[in-house]
C-alpha cells in the first residue's frame, strides 16, 4: 500500500472502537496494515475478545509472555482437531475433520511426532546440507542477470519444494505439485463468502489428488524395507502405519505446508527486508559471519505463521480476563514478535541483535516446529551461495501479499540483479 493508505490504516486502527477490532481479516495481512492493530491491542487489551468476527467469537492473545503461556500449557488450551485444531478458520459442519500431530494432544500427538522426527535429526541434517548446497548454487547460477524476474518463484519457491521432494522422495519432475497442493491446503475463504462452498468444493477435490498420489506412493513403500523418507516413515511406524485416509492426509498437508509455505515466505521476506533496510543489507555484505544471526532475525521479522489456535479445555484466567471452556484462543505470533516488553526495537530489523534467537515464529512447547533446524539451514546456505556470486539484489516493486490470517506469506516479489 502506499504511504497515504497506510496512515489512513493507523488512524483507522486507533479510532475503530475496541470491540471492532478483527485480527482474522485477510484484507489486513494483504495490505499489510495490521501492525497498528497488533500494537493498539498490546497496548490496551492484550487478552481480547472480538465477538462475530469474519471467522466467528474468539480471544486474540497479542504479547509475548501470554502467547507462551498459552502455548506451553497443553493440559488447558488443547489442538484437538475435533475441537477446533490450530487455525481460527471455523470448519463447516459438513467437512470431514482431517487431524495431524500438530492438531492432536498428548499422548497421540507425541507418538506421531516421533515417527517423523528422524528426519530432522542432527546426522540426517548432516547429509542433507551438501544436497541444499548444490541445489541452492545451480538456482543461484540459473538467475538471469539484468532483467527483473520474481524471487518468489525462481527461488524461494524452487528451493524448498525441491528440499520438499527429497524429504518425501518425490518424483522429481512432479514436485511443483507440492506447492500447489499446500497453496490450496491453505487458501480457506471465510464462512460468509459469496463462493465460499464452490471455493471448498474444488479445494478438497484437489486435496483427494493429493491423497491419491501419496497413497501410491505408501502402497509402495510399506510393503519394501523401511527408507529415510517421510512417506516410508509414517508407513512403518507403529503409531501411524494403520492411520485412515483422512489422518493420512491431514498428516500430509501438516508436512508439506510446514516443510514448504514457512521457509518459502522466510527465503522471501528476507530479501525484501534487505532492501527495506539496506544498512542491515550492507552490515551482512561486509561481515558475512552474521549469516546465522540474520537468519534468525529474517525469520522473527517474517513470522511465516501469524497465528495458532487452542481451544480451552476449562475455565481458565490469563491476564485478568476469564477464558471460558469451549472457547476459541488464537496466539498471534505476529504480534508477540513485535512485543517491545521482550524485543528492543522489534519494529527494526537488525541482524545482529542481542538474543536474536528469541522469537515465536516457532512456536514453543509440545508443539514447537520439529524443521527449525532445517530451514534455518536452508536460509543461511541459500545466503551464504548468494552473497558469493550475487552481492546485491534489487526488489523493484512492491510484494504482491497473500490474502491470509493464517499464512503470512509473499506470492510475487520482482528483484533485478544488477548487470
Amino acid at each position: 500500500m502506499n504511504a497515504v493508505t497506510q496512515t489512513e490504516a493507523r488512524e483507522l486502527a486507533h479510532s475503530m472502537p475496541l470491540d471492532q477490532i478483527d485480527l482474522s481479516d485477510a484484507a489486513l495481512y494483504q495490505n499489510d496494515t495490521v501492525w497498528p492493530y497488533l500494537a493498539r491491542l498490546r497496548r490496551e487489551d492484550p487478552v481480547h475478545y472480538r465477538q462475530g468476527g469474519v471467522h466467528g467469537d474468539f480471544w486474540s492473545i497479542t504479547r509475548y509472555k501470554d502467547i507462551v503461556a498459552v502455548d506451553t500449557n497443553h493440559q488447558v488450551f488443547s489442538s484437538d482437531a475435533y475441537l477446533g485444531g490450530i487455525t481460527i478458520f471455523q470448519v463447516p459442519k459438513e467437512q470431514e475433520i482431517r487431524p495431524s500431530f500438530i492438531s492432536m494432544d498428548p499422548p497421540k500427538h507425541d507418538e506421531q511426532r516421533k515417527a517423523v522426527s528422524p528426519i530432522v535429526a542432527p546426522a540426517n541434517l548432516g547429509r542433507l546440507e551438501a544436497t541444499i548446497r548444490s541445489r541452492a548454487i545451480a538456482i543461484i547460477e540459473s538467475l538471469p542477470v539484468g532483467e527483473t524476474f520474481n524471487w518468489v518463484d525462481k527461488v524461494s519457491i524452487e528451493l524448498t519444494t525441491q528440499m520438499l521432494a527429497t524429504l518425501f522422495d518425490f518424483p522429481f519432475e512432479d514436485r511443483r505439485l507440492l506447492t500447489h497442493w499446500s497453496d490450496i491446503a491453505t487458501a480457506i475463504p471465510p464462512i460468509d463468502h459469496p463462493d465460499a462452498a464452490a471455493i471448498r468444493a474444488n479445494r478438497d477435490a484437489e486435496l483427494m489428488k493429493c491423497l491419491g498420489y501419496f497413497t501410491r506412493l505408501w502402497n509402495e513403500r510399506v510393503n519394501a524395507e523401511p527408507g529415510n523418507d517421510l512417506i516410508s516413515m509414517l508407513a512403518h511406524a507403529p503409531a501411524t502405519r494403520d492411520m485412515k485416509p483422512h489422518e493420512f492426509l491431514g498428516n500430509l498437508i501438516l508436512l508439506i505446508v510446514g516443510g514448504n509455505d514457512t521457509t518459502r515466505n522466510s527465503l522471501s521476506g528476507g530479501m525484501l527486508f534487505m532492501n527495506q533496510f539496506p544498512e542491515q543489507y550492507e552490515k551482512l555484505r561486509n561481515n558475512r559471519e552474521l549469516i546465522p544471526s540474520a537468519v534468525s532475525e529474517i525469520i522473527r521479522y517474517q513470522t511465516p505463521l501469524a497465528h495458532m489456535r487452542r481451544t480451552a479445555l476449562a475455565d481458565h484466567e490469563l491476564n485478568g480476563k476469564l477464558i471460558r471452556k469451549g472457547d476459541k484462543v488464537a496466539m498471534w505470533y505476529i504480534s508477540g514478535n513485535r512485543d517491545d516488553e521482550v524485543i528492543d526495537n522489534p519494529d527494526a530489523f537488525i541482524i545482529d541483535r542481542p538474543r536474536v534467537r528469541q522469537h515465536l515464529s516457532f512456536g514453543f512447547g509440545i508443539h514447537r516446529c520439529v524443521g527449525n533446524r532445517l530451514a534455518e539451514m536452508q536460509l543461511q546456505i541459500l545466503w551464504e551461495e548468494l552473497l558469493k556470486r550475487h552481492p546485491k539484489v534489487e526488489v523493484v516493486g512492491e510484494p504482491t501479499r497473500v490474502p491470509s490470517c493464517f499464512v503470512h506469506g509473499i506470492s510475487a516479489l520482482p528483484v533485478r540483479i544488477p548487470g
